[in-house]
């Protein structure tokens, strides 16, 4: 950032000129600060922007608008993570312009209540709406949160769309906001872990309406309002970022669909201001545009704050995101004071229910008005627009009576209302100092301790809202029993155990009664993660000197992780950190599949898989999180890399939601079912490496290779030849051979490569083809897809090199041909009896007792082809074994991880030092042969051979042992 001018460059190309966009302000706010004893970040340097500075420049100005009688909205836009949600409602004392917008009102409001004249009168009431996943949530109304489907968007003739039922609530002060924002993102809150949904997937307005009544220079009363739209968008991430691209199922139709209805609006806009004619601006296409067409294209000032991510691995969202602003800045609203005469308002509000009653009393729309269409779909849309009009009764009824009503009326109505829920918070926060509770976590730090359950005296049920009696500690969600677990308080002792829920704390699973004490971390079931604060501790901590850093939910996380037998963070290097972050953020999402697939019988498993370079046919790059998705019925595996799975992820939660809110059509075909993966989906059986340095000899190559999957099992064998010819296919003569590698630079090279068979691919495999690229190739070369565990390939291409290069034979000697073999599975007729019917729960409880968890149902026995549990880093999946709560048999198994992720390590690199070995002897054997056969010699004994593959000194050292007597039996061809 310098001045108003914001630069990037491409990470991958340092050298080219930074690209530059313009603003009208460009802040940095990075690094150059530093905290206070409050908590809040003031500058340190020249370039840090803090939260008042920003108010300053964007916040003050929709304030001062807002006092003139003009609409304003001001929305943040960027990707998760970047800064949105801080730019507008901040964290802690570093409040965002949403706060400090609402308490310089407030002050400006009391400055004028003291010069009021009799008739005059400042009105604020505030409401508060999400949108997630197409639908509106009151967010000030928990009872609208569980209404299926949202609330209702319907459109006034002149006022244009409003949200239906949304209640807007009379604030009398700063306080009175803060709290009804407080209550706001905690029903948010609470909605999004019943709902598994993601924070940053959501919407979230808050929209001010701010009225004053002031008599003009004739004594007439005027109004003059003004409707502020504070807008917290989604994470803008490109659909290649979190969707799976080419995935059959598309989670963007749903959550993305309103950013990209809302660049589509941007773009329409931009091209009407620049003088485009005919430009169809497509509000309607989703609920976000709907509410904001004026603050987008009509009468509104509206601001927007493009939030970036100075990471370079973030560049092309980053850059995504200043294309989007810059687009932005082209288009040109009017806005204009809203000011009438009260009066007139209300004779307006009046003549207009008078024309909706006379439409509902003479039976509302006809089939004519409809344009003289007929049947069921008719007569259901005039019942649509009946309900529309009586519902833009009610509300033109409600605002009539509001206009009458005092300001002071109405605020009493409120206060009243609010005056049980205001004692209960002033109680909680009371009980909060005295009473052992827990608080919980969530990803966004604004949602974090936004719900409290407290463990008070005696015994405390925990379960979901279906408990008899209910319990004393409600949770609502995934995996959440009806008698989940029981929490004792004795004496000040505060222990918990597990009765039919998953309980883990401190990141390991108890199984028995267990005590818990200040600040320790309490996860229920998959995602309900909960940190214990005990004052009692916290005060003999305090007396005796000790700290306890309060945990996050990244720490929380991360030590889950780890107890579930990941790598630890030291000693690591930065790709190895990067790969752990990775793996802890994928861990609680797999979590939560896994319960999805078990609560909604699935029959699936999901498992975290890290695939290195090599099991993917690279021959260098970063290990890759990934997810195995695995059928429990007849063993078919898929791995969906982390796109995919964070795609169909958000489906489940969708099709979980649908099935939690009891509706009949939640369960969908198995085409658009995204726990459900096609047999015919083609899967990686695994990859085998072939040394090429003979073919830089001219020599053949035969060799049968072991296929490896990326956990380094083997998984059958194939049969390959590369042979030297000529550019027509012929035989090349005795003489081509090469002593020196080098000697092929500037020569031809023309070779015959042969798939000629598979022996041994996995029994669930019907179907498979071998796929690779040589050198420099783009695209993959296939063989054809063929039937059985053994199938005959019969491929054969052929390779002209007319003029080989330096690079080239360097890549003969150096590299390897990384030869990938696909496969297509068995479908429904694989499932075997023992799973077949048998419960999704079931069938993971057998695979838990397998791994020593508790003692459900006996174990069925092992398969041949079922692969051993294995953690390693190394291309191989990790199972999160629930760690034993005794810590010696927690060491012991983490021991026992540790040496299989060691023993595999070092097999795979014996293997791989084998293979270069043999390549090399057999390249040396090939170059001996061919010099004695150049030398006129047709024989070679049977113990210089040995002698030579025993790593000898071939003839003379045997030669001299047996003399004349060695045997010829060999001959040379």
């Amino acid at each position: 950032m310098r001045g108003n001018s914001t630069y990037i460059k491409n990470p991958e190309d340092m050298a080219a000129e930074a690209r530059s966009f313009a603003f009208d302000y460009s802040y940095w706010s990075h690094d150059e600060f530093k905290e206070t004893s409050n908590g809040y970040l003031e500058p340190s340097g020249t370039r840090y922007a803090d939260q008042r500075m920003v108010f300053n420049d964007l916040g003050q100005g929709v304030l001062d608008n807002a006092w003139k009688g003009y609409n304003c909205s001001l929305f943040a836009y960027g990707q998760t993570g970047s800064g949105k949600s801080y730019s507008m409602v901040g964290y802690g004392n570093n409040k965002g312009i949403v706060p400090i917008f609402c308490e310089e009102l407030f002050k400006g409001v009391e400055g004028k209540k003291q010069t009021a004249g009799e008739n005059e009168e400042y009105q604020v009431t505030l409401s508060m709406l999400e949108i997630y996943n197409e639908q509106v949530r009151d967010l000030l109304n928990p009872k609208s949160i569980a209404t299926k489907g949202g609330l209702k968007v319907r459109q006034h003739p002149s006022k244009g769309f409003y949200v239906e039922s949304l209640i807007s609530c009379p604030v009398s002060s700063y306080t009175d906001i803060e709290n009804k924002i407080s209550e706001g993102t905690r029903n948010r809150t609470v909605a999004a872990t019943n709902m598994n949904a993601t924070s940053s997937r959501a919407h979230t307005i808050v929209a001010i309406t701010f009225v004053q009544k002031t008599p003009n220079e004739t004594g007439q009363s005027m109004t003059r309002s003004s409707s502020v739209n504070l807008v917290d968008l989604a994470g803008s991430e490109r659909a290649e970022s979190t969707g799976a691209t080419g995935d059959r199922l598309k989670e963007g139709s749903a959550i993305n669909q309103s950013l990209s209805t809302l660049g589509n609006v941007i773009s329409a806009l931009a091209d009407q201001s620049q003088g485009k004619k005919k430009v169809v601006v497509p509000y309607r296409d989703s609920v976000l545009t709907k509410l904001l067409q004026n603050a987008l294209g009509g009468n509104s000032k509206t601001i927007m704050i493009a939030a970036l991510s100075p990471a370079d691995i973030n560049y092309d969202e980053t850059l995504s995101t200043l294309r989007f602003a810059d687009r932005a800045k082209a288009i040109k609203t009017t806005a204009t004071v809203n000011e009438s005469p009260t009066d007139k308002l209300i004779r307006e509000l009046r003549e207009e229910n008078a024309k909706l009653m006379e439409m509902l009393k003479s039976g509302g729309i006809s089939l004519d008005q409809l344009g003289g269409g007929g049947g069921s779909n008719a007569n259901q849309e005039i019942e649509e627009m009946k309900k529309a009009m009586e519902e833009e009764l009610r509300q033109n009824q409600e605002e009539i009576e509001n206009m009458k009503k005092t300001w002071q009326e109405r605020l009493a109505e409120q206060e009243s209302a609010n005056k049980g829920n205001m004692d209960a918070e002033r109680k909680k926060e009371e009980d909060k100092k005295v009473i052992p509770h827990f608080w919980n976590l969530h990803e966004d730090p604004a949602l974090t301790a936004m719900i409290v359950h407290f463990a008070k005296e005696g015994s405390c049920k925990v379960g979901n809202k279906n408990a008899s009696p209910p319990a004393e500690i409600t949770i609502s969600g995934l995996s959440i029993q009806k008698q989940h677990g029981v929490v004792t308080n004795k004496g000040g002792v505060v222990k918990i155990k597990p009765i039919d829920g998953k309980v883990l704390v401190n990141g390991a699973k108890v199984t028995k009664e267990t005590e818990l004490h200040h600040n320790d971390r309490v996860l229920f079931g998959p995602n309900h993660l909960y940190v214990f604060h005990h004052p009692q501790d916290l005060a003999k901590n305090v007396k005796e000197g000790k700290t306890v850093e309060t945990p996050t939910y990244d720490t929380a996380q991360e030590e889950i992780a780890k107890k579930a037998g990941f790598m630890d963070k030291a000693g690591k290097s930065e790709e190895d950190l990067i790969l752990q972050e990775d793996v802890i953020q994928m861990l609680p999402m797999v979590n939560e599949a896994d319960a999805m697939s078990a609560e909604l019988d699935k029959k699936v498993k999901f498992e975290l898989a890290l695939v290195s370079p090599q099991a993917r046919g690279l021959k260098e790059g970063k290990t890759e999180v990934m997810v195995k998705m695995r059928n429990l019925e007849n063993g078919n595996e898929w791995l969906w890399d982390r796109n995919k799975f964070i795609n169909r992820k958000f489906l489940m939660q969708e099709m979980y939601q649908n099935y939690v809110e009891g509706a009949d059509d939640w369960d969908v075909p198995k085409e658009k079912d995204p726990f459900w993966e096609d047999a015919d989906v083609e899967v990686l059986i695994g990859t085998v490496h072939v040394h090429l340095m003979s073919l830089s000899h001219k020599l053949d190559i035969e060799e049968t290779l072991t296929v490896t999957n990326y956990q380094g099992k083997e998984n059958g064998h194939i049969e390959i030849e590369a042979i030297p010819c000529t550019a027509k296919g012929a035989q090349i003569g005795e003489d081509d051979f090469l002593d020196d590698p080098k000697d092929l630079i500037g020569k031809e090279l023309n070779f015959k490569f042969k798939i000629n068979f598979g022996r041994g691919l996995p029994a669930n495999i019907r179907q498979s083809c071998c796929k690779f690229k040589f050198y420099l190739d783009n695209q993959y070369t296939s063989t054809a897809y063929v039937d059985g565990m053994n199938p005959e390939y019969k491929f054969e291409k052929l390779f002209k090199f007319p003029k080989c290069t330096s690079e080239f034979v360097d890549y003969l000697i150096d590299s390897v041909a990384v030869i990938e073999v696909w496969g297509k599975q068995k479908g429904v007729g694989m499932k075997s009896g023992g799973n077949l019917g048998v419960a999704t729960k079931d069938l993971m409880a057998r695979e838990k007792s397998n791994l020593g968890e508790n003692k459900p149902a006996p174990a069925p026995a092992k398969k041949k082809n079922d692969p051993p549990a294995k953690a390693t880093d190394n291309g191989v999946v990790i199972p999160v074994p629930p760690p034993p709560s005794d810590k010696k048999q927690n060491d012991q198994q983490m021991n026992a991880y540790k040496k299989q992720a060691d023993d595999a390590e070092k097999r795979a690199k014996a293997a791989e030092q084998r293979a270069t070995s043999s390549e090399n002897m057999v390249s040396n054997v090939r170059n001996h042969l061919n010099q004695m056969k150049r030398a006129g010699n047709s024989t070679v004994s049977i113990a210089e051979i040995e002698a030579m593959l025993a790593r000898g000194n071939s003839s003379s050292a045997r030669q001299e042992q047996m003399g004349d007597n060695a045997s010829k039996a060999c001959t040379i061809q």
